[in-house]
């Protein structure tokens, strides 16, 4: 059993790092999809679940919680514990994805409105791309760099436009949790290549689980917690469809097409998000949201038909 074990990790190794498995794109593609329909989510539930939930109480609140669905999973799968050499890159996306961005965007979206927000998720894929070809050693070509570049500023041109182009105290978190983030997409993605992309987040899930529960108690008792329909519903998403159903599909996409063409997927979700932001919380956009949005999908065609 090791013997075969040994030899298939080369394989899907490479699928992990490179995206070099054709008949697997398609599928890929549709799962790093729908990881990102569910993060676009993530900022306007935050805001909800604010409505009820202290910063702290939220984020801690939310990592129990998907912990708890991702250890049942474990359980009832009869999955082994990770090897101890995945063990640094499981606390590298624990520290990015499961603490990291979600703290630091909560703690931004007590001043800041889901609008300037979403210049981290417009800069997100491209820092992704840079720390994948740091990391892993992708090389993607100079046509999806060129793209990337154009979609990325598209992107951050129509979230400084729709903030009245005025920096805020938040813009601290933001960035911070820019890069912690890019870096837990880029650890999980390559572990994505050698164990099942729900393992990665489930792992990296119950690893936090000793900082997690203190956490919850101690906030839950010092932040005060009204429950609401609205509070209730975002702290629910965040916590499964956010923190754990969204990054199994998303990590399941970026092993079968690669992290970088996966992260360029998301240079759609700042839009996303803020259909969902007038949709869920009222809030106005201009008409340069459908002409930005054009320009992000052409974006995205050209870096999804680039060459790595």
């Amino acid at each position: 059993m090791k013997a075969q074990s040994s030899a298939t990790t080369p394989s899907r190794i490479a699928v992990g790092t490179a995206g070099t498995d054709p008949g697997g794109r398609p599928l890929g593609t549709l799962q790093a999809a729908l990881g990102v329909v569910a993060f676009s989510l993530t900022f306007p539930a935050t805001a909800w679940g604010l409505e009820g939930f202290g910063p702290w109480s939220l984020i801690a609140v939310r990592s129990v919680l998907a912990a708890a669905v991702a250890g049942a999973c474990l359980l009832a799968v009869g999955v082994a514990p990770p090897e101890r050499r995945h063990l640094p890159g499981l606390a590298v996306v624990g520290a990015g994805v499961v603490l990291g961005f979600p703290l630091l965007t909560t703690l931004a979206l007590r001043t800041s409105t889901t609008a300037h927000a979403a210049v981290v998720v417009g800069l997100l894929p491209l820092t992704t791309a840079l720390l994948s070809a740091l990391r892993v050693g992708t090389r993607p070509s100079r046509t999806f760099w060129i793209a990337a570049l154009a979609g990325a500023a598209a992107v951050i041109a129509f979230t400084v436009q729709q903030s009245g182009g005025a920096l805020t105290s938040a813009d601290a978190y933001l960035l911070a949790a820019l890069l912690v983030c890019a870096a837990g997409y880029t650890e999980g993605g390559r572990l994505a290549g050698v164990m099942p992309g729900w393992q990665v987040i489930g792992w990296a899930l119950v690893l936090c689980v000793p900082l997690t529960v203190p956490m919850a108690a101690v906030a839950l008792t010092y932040e005060p917690v009204a429950l609401t329909a609205h509070s209730v519903t975002g702290l629910l998403w965040v916590a499964m469809g956010s923190q754990f159903l969204g990054l199994v599909v998303w990590y399941r996409g970026m092993a079968a097409i690669g992290i970088p063409k996966a992260s360029q997927l998301q240079l759609a979700q700042p839009l996303l998000t803020l259909v969902w932001s007038v949709l869920l919380l009222g809030e106005h956009l201009t008409v340069a949201a459908p002409l930005t949005a054009a320009a992000v999908l052409v974006c995205i065609a050209v870096t999804q038909r680039a060459r790595g």
